[in-house]
């Protein structure tokens, strides 16, 4: 597997007249090598596929990254990092600007020239992400089951939630929940917002009650394999008001138009409209800020964006999120978000955690 997204990367570095690329984006790191480590980088030439770390993942590499020969790394990166250059012979050699800060760039450009090394280094973007965008069947059933997890939160709800809960106990409760189903650690913070908090699209749990009558925005998901879900409902504890039912099914109308609506070969712009439109046309436009989706995978936001300023189309083996929402400040907010594959020329969804039934 790892051999297909090597060979289509080194396709790339000829467009982009570059003899190699250093890969320090964990995410990407993982895709290209299988190495799930927190910390090392790779060097990746037409003739060689080298991985740089240190002593704590010696061991590691061998067994998830046997394409990769390891080079050793001891001391600080201006002590090791010219060596490793020199061990694959590049001249122009890419490196993501993204995942690189300033200091570090400077750092390694200082440990080159006093090495006497004529590799220059050439900022990059995007030279891997858009190889990740389709996701084989070996990607789909990792979400597919980080997706497992994350629903049987919702499934568990009436044993986990309660009345007179914290947002920070609730939060807790669910994160404790997917890790003791077989989650890994979570690849973002629970977003657990009731009443005026959930007007915030990526609120904080607070010590505040949760109310009887107020929605709650429940946004978190399982990591499984390095692969993430990411699903969102709004519930309420019990009657909810004319308002809250209103809000509901606007944002339940208009993320059942983009599931049913969207297919393979369209305009993400178009795709994020056909939910917005019908926002837009109850009057709420105004208040539904941010895009409709995006991917998921190895990170909990890549690509796809599905937005209005979106330059994506969309393709069979893309796999995100589908969000509408609507916030009202001062008094909350609504999200729906479920978790889509691209297969076939439709949409299927692979969150199937129940929702409100509000008509």
């Amino acid at each position: 597997m790892t051999k297909e997204r090597i060979k289509k990367l080194v396709q790339r570095l000829a467009t982009e007249k570059l003899d190699g690329i250093l890969i320090t984006s964990p995410g990407n790191r993982r895709y290209l090598s299988g190495f799930s480590g927190s910390d090392g980088m790779l060097l990746i030439t037409p003739g060689a596929n080298i991985l740089a770390t240190d002593f704590r993942y010696y061991e590691q590499v061998q067994h998830e990254a046997p394409e990769f020969n390891l080079f050793k790394t001891r001391g600080p990166l201006k002590e090791w990092f010219a060596g490793l250059i020199h061990e694959a012979g590049t001249s122009a050699l890419g490196i993501e600007s993204k995942f690189i800060s300033v200091s570090i760039f400077h750092t390694m450009e200082k440990a080159l020239t006093d090495a006497g090394a004529k590799t220059s280094l050439v900022p990059v973007e995007n030279m891997v992400e858009p190889l990740r965008l389709i996701k084989d069947s070996s990607e789909t059933d990792l979400i597919k089951k980080a997706a497992e997890l994350s629903d049987d939160v919702i499934f568990n709800l009436e044993q986990i939630a309660r009345p007179g809960i914290t947002e920070l106990e609730l939060a807790w409760k669910i994160e404790q929940h997917m890790r003791q189903s077989g989650s890994q650690p979570l690849g973002f913070e629970v977003i657990c917002a009731s009443g005026s908090n959930s007007a915030l699209p990526h609120a904080k749990p607070t010590t505040k009650v949760i109310q009887k009558g107020e929605p709650v925005v429940l946004d978190f998901g399982a990591r499984f394999a390095g692969y993430t879900s990411d699903i969102t409902r709004t519930i309420c504890f019990g009657e909810p008001d004319s308002q809250f039912k209103k809000l509901y099914n606007i944002v339940f109308s208009a993320q059942k138009a983009a599931v049913e609506g969207i297919c393979s070969g369209m305009n993400a712009v178009d795709a994020d409209s056909l939910a917005r439109k019908v926002i837009e046309n109850a009057g709420y436009g105004q208040f539904f800020g941010h895009g409709l989706g995006h991917g998921i995978g190895l990170d909990v936001h890549e690509g796809p964006a599905l937005g209005p300023l979106s330059k994506d189309t969309l393709a069979d083996g893309m796999i995100f999120t589908i969000e509408p929402g609507i916030y009202i400040p001062g008094w909350g907010g609504v999200r729906i978000e479920d978790n889509g594959l691209l297969a076939n020329g439709k949409l299927h969804i692979l969150t199937s955690a129940c929702k409100l039934d509000l008509f």
